[in-house]
């Protein structure tokens, strides 16, 4: 596998820009050398800069994306596009994604497969396809299969959607494809179930357990992506920080006050979320997550790229918490007595 950069690399469509990820992601490929033209493409206009790169209004369950990707000559799709409700690895805020999901990659994938300038496809999937089980092996690697199988939500989304990944290289054996199943996002300004879940004026935990989580730095996300863009490196690649952190951990370096409560009675807990955090209650892989945790092993990356992430899992943690600080002040301040 190659990691000389891909000399035909220069025009590169992104999907779901108008989230925090894919706009970092456009506006870090529109400046290297490497690429000629970034186009982001949404359904809504992204509030980040693109910096010189172009934002195209698209739903790209529609046939107006096929055109886009034959018109522009596009040689390399970036699809960003995997977002819900899921146990953090993104920054969207939505409920119920499969529909859109599942339509607009099928889309996508058949606009890659008819376009003859395509010749690159990378895409953002999740270590949520492993799944959360008290049978997991300690773990994960990228042959591993689940030992329950996602069967709704966001990994049932992130399965699917690499599902038609793997019917497209059947397809298009000529293509180089790249599926990244990454860890939970974290970082300053990253809003998922989880971040909303560590907002909550007290934390519910699963009584009895504590979870080993594992994390990605944005930053260290970001250059992932860059480089299987601009480098041609096929394949399946956990991404993750070095390291794992304990649950437990992770709240008492956040200063979050937390109780464990039996399994049955954290749903009931939902409502309070959605009052002081936003969350829009547990969805059940989420509360999968935070009872059985997972790890997965990223040496095939580091090995693929010749690099490691600049920041452990436990790094992660703490730069974002480092940067709720101001937040969980201005929410202590509201329950009454400062700093909760």
């Amino acid at each position: 596998m190659s990691c000389i950069p891909a000399a035909a690399a220069r025009v590169v469509l992104v999907t779901g820009v108008s989230r925090f990820l894919g706009a970092r992601v456009a506006n870090t490929l529109q400046s290297d050398p490497g690429v000629e033209r970034v186009i982001g493409v949404d359904t809504v206009s992204p509030k980040a800069s693109l910096g010189r790169a172009e934002f195209v209004r698209v739903d790209v369950r529609t046939p107006d994306l096929t055109e886009i990707v034959t018109s522009a000559r596009v040689d390399t799709v970036v699809h960003l596009g995997l977002a819900g409700s899921g146990t953090g690895s993104g920054s969207g805020s939505g409920t119920g994604s499969k529909e859109p999901t599942a339509l607009g990659t099928m889309r996508l994938l058949a606009a890659c497969q008819r376009s003859p300038d395509t010749r690159k496809l990378v895409v953002r999937s999740s270590a949520a396809v492993y799944g959360s089980s008290p049978m997991d092996p300690a773990v994960f690697t990228e042959p591993d299969e689940p030992v329950e199988a996602p069967t709704s939500g966001y990994a049932r989304d992130a399965v699917e959607v690499e599902g038609y990944v793997r019917g497209l290289r059947r397809r298009r054996p000529d293509l180089t494809v790249s599926v990244l199943r990454f860890a939970n996002f974290l970082g300053p300004g990253v809003d998922s179930p989880f971040t909303r879940y560590l907002r909550m004026p007290v934390v519910p935990t699963v009584l009895g357990f504590d979870p080993r989580l594992q994390f990605v730095h944005t930053g260290d996300g970001v250059e992932v992506l860059r480089r299987m863009t601009v480098e041609d490196h096929p394949g399946c690649f956990n991404v993750a920080g070095d390291g794992v952190l304990l649950l437990s951990q992770a709240l008492r370096r956040a200063g979050r006050p937390y109780v464990p409560v039996p399994s049955a009675s954290l749903s009931a807990l939902g409502d309070m979320g959605r009052r002081f955090a936003g969350l829009s209650g547990f969805s059940p892989e989420l509360l999968r997550w935070l009872t059985h945790g997972r790890v997965i092993d990223t040496s095939a990356l580091v090995r693929e790229l010749g690099w490691r992430p600049e920041y452990s899992s436990e790094e992660a943690f703490a730069d974002f918490a480092a940067s709720e600080g101001t937040l969980l002040d201005r929410l202590g301040a509201v329950l009454g007595g400062g700093r909760p």
